[in-house]
C-alpha cells in the first residue's frame, strides 16, 4: 500500500536519507549527476517548519519525498502567477523503481492541491531532460526558463485536478489514528 503523509522527523528522517542515497547511487551508476550531500540535506529538512516535507511510504518504508510549499518563489513566477492559489513542489526524490513513484507523487500533488482549493501545482527542474520528461510524459506545461545561481531553471505548471484512481492514501487523522 502507498501512503502519502507529512514527514515526521523521528519516523522518517533516516528513511529519507537511505532513499535519497539509493537514488543518488542509481543516478551515478548511469553517469548522471546528483548534488553532493543531497541525501543528508533532504534528511535534515524533515521536521523543519520551513520545509513542509511529505513522504511516500510503501509498506511502511520511505519510497519517496517531496516538499510542498504554499508560496511560489518570486524569481520563478510572475506576480499574477503568485497570486493564484497554488502549491510549489521542490525536492521530489524517489527510490529507483519501475513503478514511476515520482509520477505517483506528482499525481498526488495535483489531487492534494484540488482537494485543498488550489488552482495549480507548480514545479521547477534544473535538468533539461527532466523538464522534458515532466512535460512530455507527465503533462506539465513549461512556462519559462530562467537563470538561477548560474544554472537554467525550467519552470512548469499544471492545473490542480482530482485524481480519482490515485493509488495513494493520505491520512485525514493523525498518523496512528483512523484513516
Amino acid at each position: 500500500m502507498l501512503l502519502m503523509l507529512p514527514a515526521d522527523a523521528a519516523r522518517h528522517r533516516a528513511g529519507v536519507k537511505v532513499m535519497a542515497a539509493e537514488r543518488v547511487a542509481w543516478l551515478r551508476e548511469r553517469g548522471l549527476s546528483a548534488p553532493e550531500g543531497i541525501a543528508e540535506t533532504l534528511a535534515e529538512q524533515v521536521g523543519e517548519p520551513d520545509w513542509p516535507v511529505w513522504v511516500l511510504e510503501r509498506d511502511g518504508l520511505v519510497a519517496g519525498c517531496t516538499t510542498v510549499l504554499s508560496e511560489c518563489p518570486g524569481w520563478a513566477f510572475t506576480v499574477a502567477e503568485r497570486e493564484q492559489p497554488s502549491v510549489f513542489l521542490v525536492s521530489t526524490w524517489t527510490l529507483p523503481s519501475a513503478d514511476r513513484l515520482g509520477h505517483v507523487i506528482a499525481r498526488w500533488a495535483l489531487d492534494y492541491a484540488a482537494r485543498t482549493g488550489r488552482e495549480h501545482v507548480r514545479r521547477g527542474a534544473f535538468h533539461s531532460a527532466l523538464a522534458d520528461y515532466y512535460c512530455r510524459v507527465q503533462g506539465w506545461e513549461l512556462l519559462r526558463e530562467v537563470e538561477r545561481r548560474g544554472r537554467t531553471a525550467y519552470i512548469m505548471s499544471r492545473p490542480a485536478e482530482r485524481q480519482p484512481d490515485l493509488p495513494v492514501r493520505t491520512p485525514t487523522a493523525p498518523v496512528g489514528g483512523e484513516i
